[in-house]
């Protein structure tokens, strides 16, 4: 087992009934984020990680999409889409299990009618929480080489 360091954490956000809220740190448990609104619904689908490449690609279309519009949790440096289900990503004590792609929802067409097909592939992956902790803005993220 190894671990392979591939980014950063740039920006940490969770919804709650208000709105989006952008904080510097995160606790993370078996049920997803702790502060969210999404809290113990779908374990499979607790964490949406999101590449500051899907953001790139709004610019370049022409649609400006402020950070935490495509409804990620952690926003990174790093674009981990090709990963497949069972891959993992290490932050501090903290091991997320790639689950899913994201699927599109109509909530992006709220930001631009657009983004939807831009976004088609790259709007970000889900992840489910396999050890919990807290992680930070600026903390690093590793690939757990099995």
């Amino acid at each position: 087992m190894s671990l392979h360091p591939v980014g950063n954490i740039l920006e940490l956000f969770y919804s709650t009934n208000d709105g989006r809220v952008n904080t510097a740190e995160l606790a993370l448990d078996d049920k997803g984020v702790v502060e969210d609104k999404y809290y113990n619904k779908n374990t499979e689908r607790s964490v949406l990680i999101t590449s500051q490449d899907s953001y790139k690609l709004a610019v370049e279309n022409g649609i400006d999409a402020p950070y935490s519009a495509l409804g990620e949790n952690i926003l990174i440096d790093y674009n981990p889409y090709h990963l497949k289900p069972g891959a993992q990503l290490v932050i501090g004590n903290l091991v997320l299990e790639i689950s899913q792609n994201c699927t599109l929802c109509n909530s992006l067409a709220k930001v631009d009618a657009k983004l939807p097909k831009v976004l088609k592939n790259d709007r970000g992956i889900f992840a489910k929480v396999i050890s919990g902790g807290t992680i930070h803005k600026g903390d690093n993220i590793y690939l757990l080489n099995v």
